[in-house]
C-alpha cells in the first residue's frame, strides 16, 4: 500500500480521495491553484503544493507541475480525481516515467476509449451492442447523409472527440441534415481541435443506464448500475441507483456486457461503461447499446457505493498498489437503493447560469451524505464547475429513498448564492420521476413548472420580515426578551423579494408576540410550545442574514434584501428639510454642523438600529441649518435629528 499519495485535482473529489486515504493509513498532498489557497482541500491535506494561477491552464493541467510536485514531496502515486488530467494518456505515460504510479488505468486503455468512434468498433469484436449507426472516418457530406438516411430518421450526430453534449446534433428530418452537420462540426473543432463526426440511432425514450465496473489489468467485476437519465442538456442532474423498472435478466445481460467491454482492454481501475437503453416499452435486454466508457472514478459513484457498501477509492488505491480485485462477482449485492442530487450555484430561472457568491450561511441535514469541497464563508469562483455539494440518501426502497431526498433538499440552507436547490427538491417530488417513469426528456418537458422563481408566501414574508428586525432572535433556547412601554409598538420595515417591493408593519404587543401587516394579508405570529407559529401553522423555517441579505429556508427557500430606510431614496423625503430617524436607536456619530453646506448623499450621521449602523444621508443638496441631535443620544421612531434650511433660504 502507498505511504503517500498526491492528489491532482481539486474541490469536492480531491476531499473525497483524501477521507478515504486517511482512512487507509495513506498521507495526502494537495495541489492549489490562487484561487484556492485557502480551500477546504487545502486544509484536509496533510502537505499542499502551491502549482499557479487560478486558470485550470495555469494550475490543475499543467502536469508537469504536479509531477514536480509529487515527486518533491515524496508522493508515491497521483490520483487524478474527475475531470482536468483524469482521462489524459500523456499525462498517464509522464506520471509513470517520472517513476510514480498513476492510480488508474492504463494510457493504452485511455486511448482505446477516449474516440467514440474507435471505441465503437472495439465494442462490437468484444459482442458488446452498439447502437446502429455509421463510425467510419469518410467525413463527406454527401456520403454521411446518405448513412443516416440507412440508418433511418431520427439521427444524433456526435462529435467523435466529444463530452459533456458539445458537437452534438438531434436530426429529425433528412431536410435539416445538412446544416445540422455543419454545426455539429463547428462546435466540435471549437472545443475538440477535431471535427471528425459520427452518425447513430437516435432512441425515441432513451433512458442513460451506466454500470459501474472495477478491474485489475486482467480480470474485471461489475457493481451493478445506476440510472443518470435525469439529464438536461446532456449534464446529469439527479442519478439513482438501482435503476427503477430493472430486471434480474437485465441487470445481468448489461453488467455481463460491461465487464467484456472492461476486460477487451485489459482494464484496470475504476470505470463506468454508459448504455442508452430504449425504455419505450420497459427494459429489454435487445433493448441496450453501448454509448461510450468513462476511464475514470464518475462524479456519480457514491450511490454506488451506498447500495454496495464498497468504498470505491479504497478500492483505487489497493488495485493501484498490485493488490488483486478486493471482491468477486458473486461477493457483490445490492441493498436498497440510493439517491444522489447535484447542488450547484446556478440561476435556475435565468436559464441555469453559473453563480459566484460567498457562501454565507451553509448547513445540511445530517440525515444525508454530503460530499463537499466547500465550507461555510468560502467563495465559489468563477474559475471552477460551481458545485457546492452532493448530497446522497440511501433506503430501504425507491420510494423511501426518495422521500428521504426530497426532505434532504427541503433542509438544505445556502445563504449568499443562488442555488439549484429548489429546482432539484421540485425534481424530486415530480410525479413521472416519483413513478419510475424516467427518460433522458423528463427535464425539459417540465422546465417551466421546475424552474420556476420560488415566490414566497405572505406566511414567509412575515418570517422575513421579522428576521429583518431581529425579533425572532432566540437567546439561551428562547425568545430575545422585548420591553414594552404602555402600548403595542408599530414598525415599518422594507424588504425586496424577486423585485418586488414588500412594506411590512409590524405590531409588537409582547416577547414573541407580533402582528404583521403585510397589506394583502396579516398573520400573528407566536412563539409557543417551543416553536414559532404563524397563525395556525407551526413554522420549520430556518433563516440566515448577511448584511442586506436575507434567506428564509422554509419550502423552497426564499431570498430578500432588506431596504435600509436611511439610504434609500424616497420619493417623499427627496425634497425634504428634515432627517428623522426611521426607528428606535443610538445616535453613533454626528457629521453635521449648522452652516454646513452639503451634497445629495452626503452622510450626515450614523443611527445604531437593530445590531446594524445606517447612515443617514443628506436628500438633497442644501446647507445645515441645526443640529438637533449629539453622538450618543438615544432617539424615537420619527424623532428630528438634522433640519436643512428652506430651498428658498439657500
Amino acid at each position: 500500500m502507498f505511504e503517500k499519495i498526491l492528489i491532482a485535482n481539486r474541490g469536492e473529489i480531491a476531499c473525497r480521495v483524501i477521507e478515504s486515504a486517511r482512512e487507509m493509513g495513506v498521507k495526502t498532498v494537495a495541489v492549489y491553484s490562487d484561487a484556492d489557497a485557502t480551500a477546504k482541500h487545502v486544509a484536509l491535506a496533510d502537505q499542499a503544493v502551491h502549482i499557479g494561477g487560478a486558470a485550470p491552464a495555469d494550475s490543475y493541467l499543467k502536469g508537469d507541475v504536479i509531477i514536480r510536485a509529487a515527486l518533491d514531496t515524496g508522493a508515491q502515486g497521483i490520483h487524478p480525481g474527475y475531470g482536468f488530467l483524469s482521462e489524459n494518456p500523456e499525462f498517464v505515460e509522464a506520471v509513470e516515467a517520472a517513476g510514480l504510479t498513476f492510480i488508474g488505468p492504463s494510457a493504452k486503455a485511455i486511448r482505446a476509449m477516449g474516440l467514440k468512434d474507435a471505441a465503437k468498433v472495439l465494442m462490437e469484436e468484444a459482442n458488446v451492442p452498439v447502437v446502429p449507426g455509421y463510425h467510419g472516418e469518410n467525413q463527406d457530406g454527401a456520403f454521411l447523409a446518405e448513412q443516416a438516411e440507412k440508418i433511418g430518421y431520427p439521427v444524433l450526430i456526435k462529435a467523435v472527440a466529444g463530452g459533456g453534449g458539445k458537437g452534438m446534433r438531434l436530426v429529425e428530418a433528412p431536410a435539416d441534415f445538412d446544416d445540422a452537420l455543419a454545426s455539429a462540426q463547428g462546435e466540435a473543432t471549437t472545443a475538440f481541435g477535431n471535427p471528425d463526426v459520427l452518425i447513430e440511432k437516435y432512441v425515441t425514450s432513451p433512458r442513460h443506464i451506466e454500470v459501474q465496473v472495477f478491474g485489475d489489468g486482467t480480470n474485471a467485476v461489475h457493481l451493478f448500475e445506476r440510472d443518470c437519465s435525469l439529464q438536461r442538456r446532456h449534464q446529469k442532474v439527479i442519478e439513482e441507483a438501482p435503476a427503477p423498472g430493472m430486471t434480474a435478466e437485465m441487470r445481468a445481460a448489461m453488467g455481463d456486457a460491461a465487464v467484456r467491454a472492461a476486460e477487451a482492454i485489459n482494464y484496470k481501475g475504476a470505470g463506468t461503461i454508459e448504455f442508452i437503453v430504449d425504455g419505450s416499452d420497459g427494459l429489454r435486454t435487445d433493448g441496450f447499446w453501448f454509448m461510450e466508457m468513462n476511464t475514470r472514478l464518475q462524479v456519480e459513484h457514491p450511490v454506488t457505493e451506498a447500495i454496495t457498501g464498497v468504498d470505491l477509492v479504497e478500492w483505487q488505491l489497493r488495485v493501484a498498489s498490485g493488490e488483486t480485485l478486493p471482491k468477486q462477482q458473486d461477493e457483490l449485492t445490492i441493498t436498497g437503493h440510493a439517491f444522489e442530487a447535484r447542488i450547484y450555484a446556478e440561476d435556475v430561472p435565468k436559464g441555469f447560469l453559473p453563480a459566484t457568491g460567498t457562501l454565507s450561511h451553509l448547513e445540511f441535514p445530517a440525515q444525508a451524505r454530503i460530499d463537499s469541497g466547500v465550507r461555510d464563508g468560502d467563495t465559489i469562483s468563477p474559475w471552477y464547475d460551481p458545485m457546492i455539494a452532493k448530497l446522497i440518501v440511501h433506503g430501504p426502497t425507491r420510494e423511501v429513498a426518495l422521500k428521504q431526498l426530497e426532505r434532504a433538499l427541503r433542509f438544505t440552507d445556502i445563504g449568499g448564492t443562488v442555488t439549484n436547490v429548489s429546482f432539484l427538491a421540485l425534481l424530486a417530488a415530480q410525479p413521472d420521476f416519483v413513478a419510475g417513469d424516467v427518460d433522458t426528456g423528463l427535464i425539459e418537458r417540465h422546465i417551466d413548472a421546475l424552474a420556476a422563481q420560488p415566490v414566497a408566501c405572505t406566511k414567509a414574508r412575515s418570517v422575513a420580515a421579522l428576521t429583518a428586525m431581529g425579533l425572532m432572535e432566540m437567546v439561551n433556547g428562547a425568545p430575545k426578551p422585548i420591553l414594552v412601554l404602555w402600548s403595542p409598538m408599530t414598525h415599518v420595515i422594507d424588504l425586496t423579494h424577486n423585485e418586488e417591493a414588500i412594506t411590512a408593519r409590524v405590531t409588537v404587543h409582547d416577547t414573541a408576540d407580533f402582528t404583521v401587516d403585510l397589506g394583502e394579508a396579516q398573520h400573528h405570529v407566536t412563539y409557543k410550545g417551543g416553536a414559532w407559529w404563524v397563525d395556525t401553522t407551526k413554522v420549520l423555517a430556518r433563516t440566515a442574514r448577511n448584511g442586506d441579505e436575507l434567506t428564509v429556508f422554509w419550502g423552497n427557500g426564499y431570498r430578500f434584501h432588506v431596504v435600509d430606510p436611511l439610504v434609500r431614496e424616497d420619493a417623499e423625503g427627496a425634497g425634504g428639510n428634515v432627517i428623522a430617524a426611521p426607528m428606535p436607536g443610538l445616535v453613533k456619530a454626528v457629521f453635521a454642523e449648522a452652516g454646513q453646506v452639503v451634497s445629495k448623499g452626503d452622510r450626515l450621521a450614523i443611527l445604531e438600529a437593530m445590531k446594524m449602523e445606517h447612515s443617514l444621508l443628506a436628500p438633497r443638496d442644501g446647507v445645515v441649518a441645526e443640529v438637533l441631535t449629539s453622538e450618543a443620544a438615544q432617539v424615537e421612531d420619527g424623532a428630528a435629528l438634522i433640519r436643512l434650511e428652506d430651498e428658498e433660504e439657500a
